[in-house]
């Protein structure tokens, strides 16, 4: 199977595929939580068990991603996710089932962007590159958000497999990607000793610890976020229905996806640091969302936190990967981040879930959030003068 002969493009497809699939399965998950009477609360667990394998497997999969062809990596990665969809039509407990994924996702990610610099010639190519595949999987979490709740609602039978035919798709499109060679000297088990000095090293360069903030602070809003508007949804709008639930959570997508490919025009390469701007909308907007109770209003809120938010992350990932691949390598860089976002999403996903399961309300959860995006912003705006005097 080959769609194109440029392999940016079989790479934007491929990764579109296999997130698509990836937030199929939260919302058909949701679907059996519900089906199952499951504590409303489950669904964090089920996020947090996704979370977790980032977390362990972080001094390993960037080793491995560095050590062999990326367009390996992906396949094994998509079939591992493939291994965690039979798990779920076996009927495992979901948050196992969601746990293999998360384990294919780990495998995945490091390869994912890792193999950008070597698909590119400049930094502002780079850019590009990743300005597009960010934009394809929002485009994918928003898509898949939908499809999973209208698909579970139909046939949770049928939404399972159609999610395993997309990982085969995936896996199948990525030996279409060119085999670079990795680098077979490296050893998992120095690599593994050496992963604390690698984080060590990437948080002690200004830039490097700016991006790494960032987009950490970034994807533990949006985990937290995503979580409480689960639940805000049927308290503020009175809408209870799963796949009318998938469709608002994804209209963050949207937004997302829409900030992500307008990134190149509105920050350039270079000017990296002044992304915080549109972390300052992001944090003004989610503080909004408890004081409304319109449909519209509504919608018009999850578009600017998802444009805002697609405008913050991509410049910082990018200044990342490039740096980050001459200090410690591209694999090991993402592993470094996977370990960092993951945790932090991990710690997020973890409060909201006890906060849940006191009892407290999703508004409680949306403005402790906010105001933990604002102290990571607040340290931002800091260190901006320090870098923009160093370039």
């Amino acid at each position: 199977m080959t769609l194109t002969k440029n392999p940016l493009q079989t790479l934007y497809v491929t990764q579109f595929l296999s997130a698509f699939a990836d937030n199929m399965i939260l919302f058909i998950t949701l679907a059996i939580i519900k089906q199952n009477a499951f504590p409303d609360y489950y669904i964090g667990v089920v996020q947090a068990s996704f979370l977790v394998a980032f977390v362990l497997l972080a001094p390993f999969v960037g080793a491995y991603a560095d050590k062999n062809p990326k367009s390996r990596v992906l396949l094994v990665g998509n079939a591992i996710k493939g291994i965690g969809i039979i798990a779920l039509f076996l009927h495992l407990d979901p948050a196992v089932s969601y746990g293999i994924v998360g384990i294919g996702a780990a495998v995945y990610s490091p390869a994912k962007y890792g193999i950008l610099p070597s698909l590119t010639h400049s930094d502002n190519e780079l850019l590009k590159a990743n300005a597009r595949i960010e934009g394809y999987t929002i485009m994918a979490i928003l898509l898949g958000s939908v499809c999973g709740g209208i698909l579970a609602k139909a046939s949770l039978t049928g939404s399972i497999v159609v999610c395993f035919g997309l990982y085969f798709i995936s896996l199948i499109l990525s030996l279409q990607i060119p085999s670079i060679p990795g680098n077979p000297n490296i050893r998992y088990v120095k690599e593994a000793k050496g992963f604390v000095s690698d984080v060590t090293l990437l948080l002690k360069d200004r830039t490097t610890r700016f991006s790494l903030v960032g987009t950490g602070s970034f994807w533990m809003t949006s985990s937290v976020v995503r979580l409480a508007i689960i639940a805000w949804v049927p308290a503020h709008l009175g809408i209870h229905s799963v796949d009318q639930i998938s469709m608002l959570v994804a209209i963050t997508g949207i937004g997302i996806m829409v900030g992500a490919l307008m990134t190149p025009k509105l920050i350039p390469a270079r000017k990296y640091y002044n992304s915080f701007v549109f972390g300052i909308v992001m944090v003004l907007s989610i503080l909004l969302f408890p004081l409304i109770s319109n449909l519209y209003v509504t919608i018009g809120l999850l578009l600017l936190v998802g444009f805002s938010g697609g405008v913050f992350i991509v410049p910082m990932n990018t200044v990342l990967q490039d740096k980050g691949q001459r200090m410690v390598g591209a694999g090991k860089t993402i592993a470094v981040q996977n370990l960092l976002e993951n945790t932090m999403m991990l710690a997020g996903v973890g409060v909201y879930t006890q906060i849940s399961k006191d009892g407290l309300s999703p508004d409680i959860s949306i403005t402790g959030i906010a105001i933990v995006l604002a102290v990571f912003v607040s340290y931002l705006i800091l260190q901006r003068q320090r870098l923009k005097l160093a370039l």
